[in-house]
């Protein structure tokens, strides 16, 4: 398990940081779409790109979840499915996607039990670090960015996953 369990209800529990390699904490969150999106849907079919940001409606995260939006492209074209994930509201991230016209889903984790099984969140009350994690098909985890810039964010991770991929294949000799 990731994280060590809370003795008191409400409590976010330590997480363990996790590193690459480690198994992704499942997670069953809301999406901005109305749709609920779970880590084990994907396994043995797609990779999944988790993007945590703060809060949203700030400058920040606007800007890196537009990035999202406007250059989804560069992910559409590869084996993934990609998320940006927060701990406000669905409500909130509702109207955010809205404002941002983004066609992707925005996750929501109110209760931070997912924020906090990611390491992302280490406070009953705190916003999620800006951390982005790369998710394999087996379920591992293959990159945690805890350096994301904002506004090539999207373009940025697209091109760690094509690299990966090809240096997978390469180590395989397909």
């Amino acid at each position: 398990m990731s994280m060590t369990t809370a003795d008191e209800p409400g409590k976010v529990p330590t997480p363990k940081e996790l590193k690459v390699g480690d198994p992704a904490p499942e997670f069953t969150l809301p999406g901005s779409d109305g749709k609920t999106y779970r880590l084990s849907d994907f396994r043995g079919k797609k990779i999944v790109v988790l993007a945590w940001y703060p809060k949203a409606f700030t400058p920040g995260c606007t800007r890196e979840c537009r990035s999202f939006g406007s250059q989804g492209d560069s992910l559409k074209a590869l084996p993934v499915a990609f998320f940006t994930a927060s701990v406000d509201t669905l409500e909130d991230n509702r109207r955010f996607a809205e404002s941002l016209g983004v066609k992707y889903p925005i996750l929501s984790d109110p209760d931070r039990k997912t924020a906090a099984a990611y390491g992302v969140v280490d406070a009953p009350n705190a916003y999620a670090k800006r951390w982005t994690f790369i998710i394999g098909t087996d379920g591992k985890i293959l990159h945690i960015d805890k350096a994301v810039k904002v506004d090539t964010h999207a373009e940025d991770v697209a091109a760690w996953i094509s690299q990966w991929l090809q240096s997978s294949k390469s180590e395989s000799g397909s």
